[in-house]
């Protein structure tokens, strides 16, 4: 069987839950900018959980526990640099976040209150993230 040429790529967006029930959003350093969930590219080699915690740990200097996987979002035009296909984990973390990384800046946001330019699809995953909060239909 020959393996393709040409992605989707898989990468991971982690919504990581802070206390006050905030979210952690980034801030981009790289276009696309505005902001967006942590996450990234999967390594050569790394579990789709193993990205989350570590991409989550280079963005925002947090240590996080997974908590499920929200959903797995394949949109071809989801990212207009490359077709990607972002499976989104919900995770939890404590602390105080710092922008690190490929992130800029860093914000605790309301889930409901969020800020613009949201990059990628997430205003979409997030509007997910949202409904699967209010009636709390199971992670995937």
């Amino acid at each position: 069987m020959a393996l393709p040429e040409r992605g989707p790529f898989p990468t991971v967006d982690i919504i990581i839950e802070m206390e006050a029930g905030r979210i952690c959003l980034i801030e981009r350093r790289f276009p696309p900018l505005g902001w967006a969930l942590p996450g990234g590219f999967v390594d050569d080699g790394e579990s789709l959980e193993q990205a989350a915690v570590r991409e989550a740990r280079e963005e925002t200097s947090l240590t996080v526990t997974l908590v499920g996987q929200l959903h797995t979002y394949s949109d071809p035009a989801r990212d207009a640099r490359l077709h990607t296909c972002s499976t989104v984990f919900v995770a939890r973390a404590t602390g105080t976040p710092r922008a690190e990384d490929d992130a800029k800046g860093i914000a605790l946001v309301d889930p409901d209150e969020l800020p613009a330019p949201l990059c990628f699809d997430h205003a979409a995953i997030l509007a997910d993230y949202r409904r699967w909060r209010r009636e709390r239909w199971p992670l995937f």
